[in-house]
C-alpha cells in the first residue's frame, strides 16, 4: 500500500520555487524545513503590483464591453390611469373648465348649444363663457341675449364672465370682426382662476364627454394636428390650456406683432409648434368634411390597414368640427342646389348594395345642429351676411375632400 505525500511538502515545495518568495540569504540556514511567508514582502514585489493592474484594467474592460447592459428606451408610453389619473372620486373639478367666447349674438347661441350637451353628458367640470360686456343677462329683459346667457347660467351651469372684446389696431375694417373672435378667443390663456381650461370652437358639436383630457401630464398647451393640410400644423379647434400670467403675456404680444392675415391659428403655431402636447386628431378632432371624401380615409385614420366606416368612426369620435368647404357653417342659411351638389355620394358595396351611410350621417349632422339651435336658442338660421371667420381660405383652413 503505497504511502500518502504530505499535501504541505507540495506547499513548501512551491513556495521554494516561486519567484514571489524572498530568497534566503546566507544567514539563513539552508536545512530548515519551514517557510514563514511575509504577505507584506510579496504586496511590495514590483512583478505583484504589474500583474495585479493588468487583471484589474483586463476586468473593467471585460465588464464594459461584455457585462450587463440595458437598451436605451426611446419609447413614450402615457403613463397608465391608475398612475397618472385620480379616480373620478379624488378630483377636484373646479380647477377644470370647458371655454366658451362670445362675439356676437349668433356666437352666443352656438356656445349655449355646446354647453347644453356638456351638461346633458353630465361633464363634472366648471363651463365658462367669455361674452361682450356690452351684453346683459337682465332677467327683465325679453332680449335674445339676455334670454340666452339666462338660460346657460341657469339651466346649464355656465359661469359667465363679460369681457371687452379685444381689437388689434391697423386692421382692416373687413377683417376686425375676424380680429375680434381670434384675440378673444385667446384669452382663454389668462383664465388663472383654472389650472386647466380646454378651449372648444363653437362651430362643433361634442359627442362624448372629454373630461379625461384634464387629467393629461401637466404641458402648457395640447393640441391634435391639422391632419387634413400637407404641411405639419396645429389644430386651434380644441386645445387644452395650462392658464399662466407668462403665457398669456407671449400670447398677447404675438397677436401685437402678427403680420396681416395671421389669426389664432397662426399664432398657437408660432409659440408651440415645437412645445406642444398631441392629441390624436382621431376621436378629438373629426371633420364633416371626412365624411364626403372618397379614398381610403389615410389622413384621418392613421393606417392603411383599416378601412373607413362612417358609423365606426362617429362612434368612437367625441368632438366634431363643421368644416365643409363650400358648404357653408351649419348656422348660416345654404339652399338646396348646394347641400345637394354637396353632401356625400351614395356607394355601391363589394356585394352590389347601396351604402348610403355617410351620406345620412352627414345630412344628419346639418338637421340636427338646426333642430337644436332652434329649440334651445329659439333662433333659426342667420340672415346676417357671413363674415370673414366663417368662410376661410379653404387652401388655409378648411378640409377640401377627394372626390374623385
Amino acid at each position: 500500500m503505497m504511502a500518502q505525500s504530505d499535501p504541505s511538502s507540495h506547499f513548501l515545495g512551491f513556495l521554494r520555487t516561486s519567484p514571489y518568495t524572498p530568497l534566503a540569504t546566507d544567514s539563513e540556514d539552508a536545512q530548515r524545513t519551514q517557510v514563514k511567508l511575509n504577505i507584506g514582502q510579496i504586496l511590495r514585489s514590483k512583478r505583484v503590483r504589474v500583474v495585479g493592474v493588468a487583471t484589474l484594467v483586463v476586468c473593467a474592460i471585460t465588464f464594459l464591453f461584455y457585462g450587463p447592459r440595458r437598451r436605451p428606451n426611446f419609447d413614450f408610453r402615457c403613463p397608465s390611469s391608475s398612475s397618472a389619473s385620480p379616480s373620478s372620486g379624488d378630483v377636484d373639478w373646479s380647477r377644470y373648465a370647458y371655454t366658451q367666447y362670445v362675439t356676437n349674438t349668433a356666437y352666443l347661441c352656438n356656445s349655449v348649444m355646446l354647453f347644453e350637451i356638456l351638461h346633458r353628458l353630465g361633464s363634472k367640470a366648471d363651463r365658462l363663457m367669455m361674452y361682450p360686456a356690452t351684453m346683459h343677462p337682465d332677467p327683465a329683459s325679453n332680449g335674445a341675449e339676455s334670454r340666452m346667457l339666462l338660460k346657460a347660467q341657469n339651466e346649464y351651469g355656465v359661469k359667465l364672465m363679460p369681457i371687452e372684446v379685444q381689437h388689434r389696431s391697423g386692421v382692416e375694417q373687413s377683417e376686425a370682426a375676424t380680429w375680434a373672435d381670434s384675440y378673444t378667443k385667446l384669452l382663454a390663456f389668462n383664465q388663472t382662476q383654472y389650472e386647466r381650461v380646454l378651449s372648444l370652437d363653437s362651430d362643433s358639436t361634442v359627442l362624448q364627454p372629454m373630461d379625461e383630457l384634464f387629467l393629461l401630464p401637466p404641458c402648457p398647451v395640447a393640441m391634435p394636428r391639422a391632419y387634413w393640410l400637407e404641411q405639419p400644423f396645429l389644430s386651434s379647434q380644441i386645445v387644452l390650456i395650462q392658464p399662466s400670467t407668462d403665457e398669456f403675456a407671449r400670447v398677447k404680444e404675438a397677436i401685437d406683432t402678427a403680420k396681416g392675415g395671421d389669426f389664432d391659428m397662426e399664432i398657437v403655431n408660432n409659440l408651440y409648434s415645437k412645445d406642444c402636447m398631441i392629441l390624436p386628431h382621431r376621436r378629438y378632432d373629426l371633420l364633416t368634411g371626412e365624411f364626403r371624401s372618397k379614398g381610403l380615409h389615410t389622413n384621418y385614420i392613421g393606417n392603411t390597414y383599416e378601412r373607413w366606416d362612417p358609423e365606426v368612426m362617429l362612434k368612437e369620435a367625441k368632438f366634431l368640427h363643421f368644416s365643409d368647404w363650400p358648404m357653408p357653417k351649419p348656422w348660416l342659411p345654404a339652399d338646396e342646389a348646394t347641400k345637394t351638389k354637396t353632401q356625400p355620394d351614395c356607394e355601391t358595396d363589394s356585394n352590389g348594395n347601396e351604402d348610403c351611410r355617410a351620406r345620412d350621417i352627414w345630412l344628419g349632422f346639418y338637421s340636427d345642429f338646426k333642430q337644436r339651435r332652434k329649440d334651445i336658442c329659439g333662433m333659426e338660421a342667420s340672415k346676417l351676411k357671413p363674415r370673414s371667420v366663417e368662410v376661410l381660405d379653404k387652401s388655409t383652413y378648411e378640409f377640401v375632400p377627394i372626390l374623385e
